[in-house]
């Protein structure tokens, strides 16, 4: 494909950015109902609505961008099952809008539109799906996404989750360094083997440190580990810096799409991407590729991910909450390079400001860092709880309450 059908596509994949506000349109419920030839999903909406949709392969998914909307609804309940939709998944991002991502078993054509309250109903967004030649859905369906939980003769895999934690910095790079010497290479790793050992503890988690040690990784193969693991979530911990001593405070940053979403996201992103250039010698060769090319097309691949990395980030800060005071109450966005795993939900927590005195004195205490640690564990358990992914312990738990009689 040319560079030219790249960028337009990568363009058209790309919301129209509205500023949030209270009158923001809500997304309140989601109907969804087959036949024959198509599936029908329907968004309730509180008024009329700029989106945009786009398709990636490898897997199939259909994304759906809202511009200047957000979720008061919940989709939990849509029976996908004998649908070609395997799940749906969403979040808000960019400044604003929300994103809605559907799972597919196989690629289907989308017509989409809108429709003006009329009979009792209010604002709404229709999505038809369908196959190629009309054929019928329910075969398409059970060829293409087999259910081995549901034969009698076959268990449920009951596979555990994996998450990747990648304690920041290491070896020759130390990190943050506060007033009193304190490094931040020694926090995190702290904090990242205390949530190691929370998550080996919970049945259903399987967990990899990208280092359990004082050794240097560079960004890129942080990013290469969780992916050889097929992770299914990466978490980097991080306790940086500010230019103002008196910054304090939790905040948790999702990869951005475009700029950033606040100066300090920026600068974050610039100091924590710049400590790569230490591993110069171990980056990704580009000499016979064009990075440009090269770079359209990683972004295009990571597009469905920041959805599900921008909730994942919710539910951790609002566990932080409790235990320490936030920074920034909603999850910032930059570009992080240690974020851009095109398949893998990611996010960076910055645990406090090691150049704040009062956040750093609570960050070398092993009391302060089990209470992080914990709060890092309950806010991804959160989250898995509300997305199970595929075929995991989580998912059969899910399935077995849903399954239960009332």
């Amino acid at each position: 494909m040319h560079r030219r059908q790249l960028l337009n596509l990568l363009l058209a994949g790309t919301a129209l950015l509205l500023p949030w506000s209270a009158h923001a349109v809500q997304i309140r419920n989601a109907r969804l109902w087959k036949d024959a030839d198509k599936l029908r999903l329907v968004f309730d909406l509180s008024g009329p609505v700029q989106y945009k949709t786009f398709t990636l392969s490898a897997p199939e998914r259909l994304i759906i961008d809202m511009s200047g909307a957000r979720l008061s609804g919940d989709f939990s309940r849509l029976p996908l099952a004998n649908t070609p939709i395997h799940s749906i998944r969403s979040g808000h991002f960019g400044q604003g809008d929300t994103r809605i991502v559907l799972d597919l078993n196989e690629p289907l054509q989308l017509n989409s539109f809108q429709l003006p309250p009329q009979q009792g109903q209010g604002h709404r967004l229709v999505l038809d799906l369908s196959r190629a030649g009309n054929a019928p859905l329910q075969i398409a369906a059970a060829a293409a996404v087999p259910q081995p939980e549901r034969a009698p003769n076959k268990p449920h895999p009951k596979r555990d989750i994996t998450v990747v934690v990648d304690p920041g910095h290491g070896g020759k790079d130390p990190g943050a360094v506060g007033a009193r010497g304190e490094r931040e290479k020694d926090v995190v790793l702290a904090i990242a083997q205390l949530l190691a050992k929370r998550l080996k503890r919970e049945k259903g988690f399987s967990v990899k440190l990208v280092r359990n040690d004082d050794f240097f990784v560079p960004l890129r193969k942080r990013v290469e580990i969780a992916r050889q693991h097929q992770a299914d979530m990466f978490i980097s911990v991080h306790a940086d810096a500010a230019p103002r001593l008196t910054a304090s405070g939790a905040s948790v940053y999702a990869l951005s799409e475009g700029g950033a979403t606040s100066a300090t996201a920026r600068l974050m992103a610039q100091r924590e991407n710049g400590a790569d250039l230490l591993g110069a010698s171990t980056l990704l060769n580009l000499k016979d590729k064009d990075p440009m090319l090269a770079g359209v097309i990683v972004d295009m691949s990571m597009n469905a991910t920041i959805a599900a990395s921008l909730q994942l980030g919710g539910s951790i800060l609002g566990s932080l909450a409790g235990i320490t005071s936030l920074h920034q109450k909603r999850v910032e966005q930059a570009g992080f390079a240690v974020l851009k795993s095109p398949d893998v939900p990611s996010i960076l927590v910055e645990t406090g400001f090691i150049s704040n005195s009062r956040d750093s004195q609570r960050l070398v205490t092993a009391r302060h860092q089990q209470a992080i640690a914990d709060g890092l564990f309950q806010g991804l358990q959160r989250y898995f709880e509300k997305n199970p992914p595929a075929n995991s312990y989580m998912a059969w738990l899910q399935e077995s309450k849903n399954n239960r009689p009332a």
